[in-house]
């Protein structure tokens, strides 16, 4: 099994709504609709925290990918910039989250496309979000009945312990949902389906750009 961390998630989109769509999710959300996907080129690192992965400390990166087709990287020209319109700041943030966890998780093995993804939190109540997601992972998204995930596993592992401890002994946690109907709580349902083959290809040449542009800001500002 592996695990990814980051730290940059949710707080840091809350901050680039705050920065740019006006403090409001439907204007973000308005904001990630109206944009292309691939957002012309335009990718973004927003580190509003020191990041685990990459190890990178706080600041944000602009770059414009020039004469990018989404076939190749060959003619394309990067140059950095201080600053995109709101729209696109929306978009970059976005895929930018959804490209560095699907190279980083490539990295370890993840098949492209995955089977499915079960997104969970706050965040996956957001259907527009959900939306790049399957875009740029090229799978079925799915969503529990519970979005707060942290206390609902909180919840489970203190019903588990009470369960053991009535049983006398350890006892699989699956005995605690088998044979249980999908409305449960554990359940799962589909959100949003699979994205377009062909622009999750396209997605596959940018998070190759965008891996050698953080492998570069690592040598050049990574921190122990």
């Amino acid at each position: 099994m592996v695990m990814l961390v980051y730290k940059n998630g949710s707080l840091t989109r809350e901050d680039v709504r705050n920065r740019y769509a006006e403090k409001s999710w439907e204007t973000f959300n308005k904001y990630l609709q109206q944009t292309p996907p691939l957002n012309g080129g335009k990718i973004g690192f927003y580190y509003k925290d020191h990041e685990i992965l990459p190890p990178l400390p706080v600041g944000f990166h602009r770059y414009v990918i020039e004469n990018f087709t989404g076939k190749t990287l060959e003619s394309v020209k990067e140059s950095e910039v201080h600053e995109f319109d709101p729209p696109s700041e929306v978009r970059a943030l976005i895929e930018g989250q959804f490209l560095s966890m699907r190279g980083h998780a490539e990295r370890f093995g993840m098949p492209t496309p995955p089977n499915r993804i079960i997104a969970t939190g706050g965040a996956s109540a957001n259907t527009t979000i959900l939306g790049s997601l399957a875009s740029i992972f090229g799978c079925d998204i799915y969503t529990v009945q519970r979005p707060d995930s942290a206390s609902l596993g909180a919840a489970l592992r203190a019903t588990h312990g009470w369960l053991c401890h009535k049983k006398g002994g350890f006892v699989p946690i699956s005995d605690m949902y088998m044979d249980k109907p999908d409305s449960i709580s554990l359940g799962c349902k589909l959100a949003v389906a699979a994205g377009d083959p062909e622009l999750v290809s396209k997605y596959a040449v940018l998070v190759k750009k965008r891996m050698e542009i953080e492998s570069r800001l690592v040598q050049k500002l990574g921190r122990c």
